[in-house]
């Protein structure tokens, strides 16, 4: 099966718009997404690059282009919603064990729903708790593992991959050594896939 790799933080407002629709596009395509957590937030700091905290006006025109896209999507949406979020990274070191145990994906896409609709911040109760209940997972047992001196590390590793293959926002989509950042950028990516694929004899 062809395969993207699906880097994103959760915690990016607009990775919601690519989240809530990749497992109906990952079907329709026939595209499998890796999905691959990092903190985009310690290299947008590193860049000096903070778009929307203190930036008022850019930031209400975020919430009304996000309202807007998700309308398009259908994706039902009650902003504004916590931002940013203070427990970023832990919600990150959770969606990373997810990553190595195959259930990261039914975590994140809950995640950003009770976000999104509930206003439940991710990586604080009762959005984590629920979040990784609804991936079928005890809370408690995955929190060990997140918290630990190796679930740190294995943020700051996946961070440090995503750097080197020079992603700066999330969400970013690697096709071989090709990215695309940007929710906007998906078909995109999907179409590079598709073609590289085409060119590659069977």
């Amino acid at each position: 099966m062809a395969t993207i790799d699906f880097w994103f933080t959760l915690g990016s407002t607009y990775t919601f718009l690519a989240v809530m629709r990749l497992p109906q596009i990952s079907e329709k395509s026939g595209i499998d997404f890796r999905w691959r957590p990092f903190n985009v937030r310690a290299i947008m700091i590193e860049m000096d690059n903070i778009p929307f905290a203190k930036k008022p006006v850019k930031a209400a025109y975020m919430w009304r282009d996000i309202e807007r896209r998700a309308a398009m999507y259908s994706l039902p949406a009650h902003l504004p919603i916590p931002y940013p979020l203070p427990e970023l990274e832990r919600a990150n070191r959770v969606a990373i064990v997810g990553a190595n145990e195959g259930w990261c994906e039914a975590y994140t896409v809950e995640a950003y729903r009770r976000w999104f609709t509930q206003g439940q911040a991710p990586g604080s109760e009762p959005n984590l708790s629920a979040s990784i209940s609804q991936a079928g997972h005890d809370p408690a047992r995955v929190l060990e593992l997140a918290d630990s001196t190796d679930g740190i590390d294995a943020l700051y590793q996946a961070t440090e991959e995503a750097r080197g293959l020079g992603i700066f926002g999330s969400p970013s989509f690697i096709v071989d050594d090709e990215l695309f950042w940007g929710h906007d950028r998906l078909d995109d990516a999907i179409s590079w896939r598709n073609n590289l694929d085409r060119a590659t004899p069977g």
